[in-house]
């Protein structure tokens, strides 16, 4: 493993997850964000990269003909920046076959639930309207099926009693901000890999839920 791991990061909106693995880079990480790369100009994500000197660059989607052509351009816009590792931090695109089979095992994504549940979006809504008493975020490894790659890390959220749906949000969101930065660090130090039956960690498989941490 190269003494620093470099990431490309792929955005859509704010970008709050992106704060979080900025903040969390210092000298003892060997993670690097070499690029921050969204298919929207308008996302204030960008600034938060440009902020921290970031080189950051658009793609927009709605100008190319279909998603194959999009994403083998996005890919070609990655490669430019040789990452070890790609990842999604609100990044509101179904990727193509191609494009996950091009970065098999280094393509890290966050999602706001409890995975297997509550796949796709309006998460939150959902597990309230289901009556869940535990909600949360899950990492994975992206694979070609929707937020059903192998998990790496899920933090559980109880949901208290008449619990609102920004309460619970902002909750999620503050776990993400902790697990996702610890997962692309795992990554970036040489522990955390896909292996041929699933996420292992630190030469050990990971089991189907992933590292459950629990707040």
């Amino acid at each position: 493993m190269p003494d620093t791991c470099n990431l490309v990061v792929l955005i859509s909106g704010a970008g709050s997850n992106l704060q979080a693995l900025i903040d969390n880079l210092g000298n003892d990480n060997p993670a690097r964000i070499r690029a921050v790369i969204s298919n929207r100009a308008d996302a204030p994500g960008l600034l938060r990269a440009q902020r921290a000197g970031i080189e950051t660059h658009v793609l927009q989607h709605r100008e190319y003909p279909d998603r194959e052509t999009f994403d083998a351009a996005l890919a070609d816009a990655i490669d430019g920046y040789t990452p070890d590792l790609v990842v999604l931090a609100g990044f509101m695109r179904i990727l193509s076959p191609a494009f996950v089979r091009h970065y098999q095992g280094r393509l890290l994504n966050i999602h706001p639930s409890l995975l297997p549940k509550h796949k796709g979006l309006d998460t939150h809504r959902r597990a309230l309207e289901a009556g869940d008493h535990e909600h949360g975020c899950s990492v994975h490894f992206v694979t070609e099926e929707l937020d059903g790659g192998p998990l790496v890390l899920q933090a559980i959220v109880p949901i208290i009693a008449e619990q609102s749906l920004e309460s619970l949000a902002q909750r999620v969101h503050e776990q993400e901000h902790i697990i996702y930065p610890l997962a692309v660090r795992w990554f970036a130090e040489g522990r955390l890999r896909l292996g041929e039956q699933g996420a292992m960690l630190d030469g050990t498989p990971l089991p189907a839920t992933g590292q459950l941490i629990r707040t």
